[in-house]
């Protein structure tokens, strides 16, 4: 009989939780990463995962969630806690070295509880519509969130990789986007944009004589570091800027 492994998530963000139930083997590893990339993409504070109704079919298994672990690490920089791992669970998991940087805890709903009670960083999330406008309103945007958060240095890097990252959406994915723009700690900035399009975006190899296909080059050159994250629903292409890179 194929293992079967059932992740359903709990509502009441800024937290991601998620309680996890069945064998976690290498079939059934990769609904473990959708689920989770889901959470992420919604950029939480914390990512909680109850285990109490987990089991490790096989260690193979292990190499989705170390790798749950190392995506959340990159970005959005969230800690991993596991919550209610039973002894023979546990035991397997920190046996793993590549599952280093999990945390864990006992009980699942008291570490909702006190995750929730935590203060919520500043962040803006707004949604725009696919149409040229949107570049003028998200450049508008970071403008005014770098004054207010003591971060004018990295205005002007920041309202072109924002523009770069929205006309992007606009030329390609055609949808709805949300973009999100932080505050870091160490006077970094974050921001993301999330679309409902599974085509990957790469940076091109156009010249300088081409009308265009610098965009993404312009966001890995300019940026502390980039990615993106695929989601069932999408994607979510992200940045990090850091004011001593430049």
């Amino acid at each position: 009989m194929p293992s079967q492994l059932v992740c359903r998530p709990e509502r009441g963000f800024p937290v991601a939780a998620l309680r996890v139930r069945g064998t976690l083997d290498q079939v059934t590893g990769d609904a473990l990463q959708q689920a989770v990339r889901l959470r992420l993409a919604d950029q939480p504070t914390v990512l909680l995962l109850d285990v109490a109704g987990l089991r490790i079919g096989d260690p193979v298994g292990l190499s989705a969630l170390s790798a749950t672990v190392c995506e959340a690490q990159e970005w959005p920089d969230v800690p991993v806690v596991l919550c209610g791992a039973d002894r023979p669970t546990l035991t397997m998991i920190t046996d793993a070295p590549d599952c280093a940087g999990l945390r864990y805890a006992d009980d699942f709903t008291a570490a909702v509880a006190a995750a929730r009670a935590e203060t919520v960083p500043p962040r803006i999330r707004v949604r725009m519509r696919p149409v040229p406008d949107a570049c003028r309103q998200v450049r508008h945007l970071v403008t005014q969130a770098c004054t207010a958060w003591q971060r004018s240095g990295l205005t002007a890097t920041a309202t072109l990789i924002a523009t770069e990252l929205v006309a992007n959406v606009v030329r390609h994915a055609h949808t709805t986007m949300d973009f999100t723009l932080r505050p870091l700690q160490g006077g970094r900035l974050g921001m993301t944009v999330r679309d409902h399009s599974r085509r990957m975006p790469k940076p091109s190899d156009a010249g300088l004589s081409d009308p265009g296909g610098r965009g993404l080059r312009l966001v890995r050159d300019l940026t502390d570091a980039w990615g993106v994250l695929p989601v069932t629903d999408g994607k979510v292409v992200w940045t990090r800027l850091c004011a001593d890179a430049f």
